[in-house]
This record gives C-alpha cells, structure tokens and sequence, in this order.
C-alpha cells in the first residue's frame, strides 16, 4: 500500500518542489502549498481569507492556527479525499501538534537529505522566470537564451533569499525551526530519510519506495 497523505521536508534547495511535482503526477493527489492558500483566500475574500489580510497587510506573519483552518478547509475538497502533499507547513514542531490537534492525517514524512555544502551552490545558481514561475540553474538547468524563460520568454531572476548573503541565515533557520519536525514524526514511525543527491528520476525512484507500507 502506497502512502499518499505526505509532508516533504529538506533544507532549502534540496528538491522538494521538483519531487512534489512528480509525486502529484503519480498519486494523483494535490500539492497544498500554504503560501498559494493565503494568497487565494485572500483574493476570495473568504472570512479565513479576510483575517489572514490583516496580518499579511501589516506585515506580520499568520497565526498558526488560522493556516491551520486554511489547510483543514483545503484538505476537505473532493480532490484531497485520496490524499495530498503538504509544502511548506509544518515548519515547526508546534504547527505540526496544531495538525494533529486538527485530526490531518499524516501518513508518511519524507525527509530529502542533501549535504549544506551541496544545497549553498544549488541556491545561489537558483534562477526563477518572474513571469511564470518556472526554476532553472545557471550550471545545471541554463535557460537556452540568457535571461529568458525557456516557457513564456519572462524574465529570469535570482530571488532576494537565493543570495549567497542570505543562503547561511536560511539554512541556520532551516536547523533551528524544521529539522526538529523529523524527530517529531519519527517517534510516530512514519518517517523515512532519503537520500537526495543524484538524478532527479534517481531521487523520485527513492521517495516512490519510501511511501510503500
């Protein structure tokens, strides 16, 4: 039996997103991403969406718990019913308690594990296409035109957090906050440490037995 209600954890640039698309294809589940919740909920104007509006507008970053009522609602639609891929949340021990608190199932936590002298220059090559959202590498993945998006001939740019500047802080934070969430789920028996270097078809073959009971 395959598990498919799912969190990815890994340190920045360790290939949860390029996994996570992968796995929607696979098991035909949802990638619930919290930042494209607020945003939506936001736009919608929804009551949930309203009061995370005044925290975003100030600033300030959303109470647990109100993304955990974000999340709870995205997981009661029809297309989460067979399971979905929680991205970014939970960051930390006390949002992950919040699921559980909340009855959201986890079946399975798959931790991608990169060395940090190998996610720094995976970051700092890190370029985005501003347009639509699409992720090369200037070593790895270059776009065919310098600049431009392979995709929709956006933009390229390198985000503010990819900067080598920035790269340490995120990983220290990284330590500090979400690694202990491995701890957390491994006295439940559900996490399995994969190891994330090598081809991406390599990786996701690793994840795929991971999820298996």
């Amino acid at each position: 039996m395959t598990a498919t209600r799912l969190i990815l954890l890994g340190g920045p640039g360790a290939g949860k997103g390029t996994q996570s698309k992968s796995l929607v294809e696979a098991l035909g589940v949802p990638q619930v991403s919290t930042g494209d919740l607020l945003r939506a909920a936001r736009a919608a104007g929804s009551a949930l969406g309203d009061k995370a509006r005044g925290f975003m507008d100030a600033g300030l970053l959303v109470p647990d718990e109100l993304v955990v009522a974000l999340v709870k609602e995205r997981l009661a639609q029809v297309d989460a019913e067979a399971g979905y891929i929680l991205d970014g949340f939970p960051r930390t021990v006390a949002q992950a308690a919040a699921l559980d608190d909340n009855h959201v199932v986890i079946e399975r936590v798959v931790n991608l594990a990169v060395p940090d002298e190998v996610l720094i220059p995976r970051l700092a090559g890190r370029r985005v296409c501003r347009s639509c959202g699409s992720s090369y590498h200037v070593d790895f993945r270059p776009t065919a035109q310098p600049g431009v998006c392979d995709v929709c001939q956006g933009e390229i740019y390198q985000r503010a957090d990819d900067s080598e500047a920035v790269i340490p802080a995120r990983l220290k934070a990284y330590e500090e906050q979400t690694a202990p969430l491995v701890a957390f789920y491994a006295s439940r028996g559900v996490v399995r440490t994969v190891d994330g270097l090598g081809e991406v078809d390599e990786i996701f073959a690793r994840i795929m037995e991971a999820l298996q009971a």
